[in-house]
């Protein structure tokens, strides 16, 4: 089984973005143990800061892998073109946000991607990324 983590803008800062919202640990060192956890998986990962790439990745993947936790970051609030593509494509797509979203600002409650998704997750944590990953292995 094949799945993508693709992690949008400002997110390859994860360990000293806001330690207060994010937390303290990077992504590529918790990746790292989703990938010990889960040895049966194919995990991949992906980040982008351009809105582009992560439409070109979703594209790319979206025909061939079995699941895709997608963290776009603000692009969640801004982006009918990843909306598009996350529609466009059969691979299912599970959105994620480390934050509380509803606990933030108010542009940050509403999400151009969901509908377009299988579900969402938000306000987990990290943690998030490993439920979205037992999701697509149930």
């Amino acid at each position: 089984m094949k799945i993508i983590v693709i992690n949008g803008p400002n997110l390859n800062l994860l360990g000293t973005r806001e330690p207060h919202i994010y937390g303290r640990q990077s992504f590529e060192e918790y990746f790292a143990q989703l990938q010990g956890e889960y040895p049966h998986l194919t995990l991949h990962y992906f980040q982008s800061n351009h809105e582009g790439a992560i439409i070109d990745k979703l594209h790319e993947v979206g025909f061939t892998y079995d699941g895709i936790v997608l963290n776009a970051g603000a692009y969640t609030h801004t982006s009918v073109a990843i909306a598009d593509a996350i529609a466009s494509i059969r691979t299912p797509v599970i959105e994620l946000h480390i934050s509380n979203v509803y606990d933030r600002e108010a542009f940050r409650h509403h999400s151009f991607l969901s509908p377009n998704c299988r579900g969402v997750i938000v306000g987990l944590g990290m943690k998030g990324y490993e439920l979205a990953i037992r999701f697509f292995t149930l």
